[in-house]
């Protein structure tokens, strides 16, 4: 509902990369095991690093004719299913090299590097880093678990679908919020534009607040009036409503205001 973190980022940059470093910075004490994406999301390093440091990463799917099922023994085969796998796990290479991911992911759960400087380093030097394709063919084990909960799981993808909506909403809402220039930052300087950003979110976090703050206001005089609207009803609710916000202020002309008279005076030399 709220934005707690933002980074800023360069144009035509992975935002896969960036995905993690929000929540391994979350210092509050609220704490969530859990990360949605958007599609991006679905990068196998991506995957495998969010698997050793203990997140379960829900990206939004789709482009199912890109992805490939792993299967976890060449000589394995499923009644219905097999036609999905494609190719087989490569065990020893994750093996040779989990002790390497390990200190990395200890690494940045420690604090002394950024997920993203990871994952743009592996990404950088992909052809030559062995421990790219290791975090790749994990990345692919843990996405195919993933991809097959999906199919099963009917709540997964209902979960999935409303994180991503929620997002969505949100960035439309912040957009609403910082009118005039189309959504076109026109400053060049780095830290201005952060501002720029920063402050559009504050904003965007103090009308939410305010939102929800009178929404709960009205829902507790129905309550005390026993004609509190049904959960269904309740469902339509949402903090990114702006039909009550008047963002260019309130300005009240006074048709009797009379115009003071100047006065004037003359000095004569």
């Amino acid at each position: 509902m709220f934005l707690y973190f933002s980074h800023f980022i360069p144009c035509g940059v992975w935002e896969a990369v960036y995905i993690l470093d929000g929540l391994l910075k979350n210092k509050s004490e609220i704490q969530s095991d859990t990360i949605h994406g958007d599609t991006q999301g679905q990068s196998a390093p991506v995957f495998a690093l969010s698997h050793l440091l203990g997140i379960d990463l829900m990206p939004r799917i789709r482009n199912w004719k890109d992805l490939k099922f792993f299967r976890p023994n060449p000589t394995d085969k499923y009644q219905h299913i097999d036609s999905l796998f494609s190719s087989n796990v490569d065990w020893d290479l994750i093996e040779t090299h989990l002790p390497d991911m390990l200190r990395v992911a200890l690494s940045i759960r420690t604090g002394k590097i950024a997920a993203s400087t990871i994952l743009r380093r592996l990404g950088t030097y992909s052809r030559k880093n062995r421990l790219y394709f290791a975090f790749r063919e994990l990345g692919q084990v843990v996405r195919t678990v993933f991809l097959l909960k999906y199919l099963s799981d009917q709540n997964i993808r209902r979960t999935i679908q409303s994180a991503t909506n929620k997002s969505e909403a949100f960035n439309g809402y912040t957009k609403w919020v910082a009118f005039g220039g189309q959504g076109i930052i026109g400053e060049n300087s780095r830290d201005e534009q952060r501002k720029i950003i920063k402050y559009n979110h504050l904003t965007s976090n103090l009308l939410i607040l305010h939102t929800m703050y009178e929404i709960g206001s009205v829902l507790k005089k129905l309550e005390d009036e026993n004609s509190l609207p049904d959960s269904e009803a309740l469902s339509f609710m949402s903090p990114y409503l702006t039909e009550h916000i008047n963002r260019f202020g309130d300005y009240r002309l006074n048709g009797d205001r009379q115009e003071p008279v100047p006065h004037v005076e003359l000095s004569w030399i």
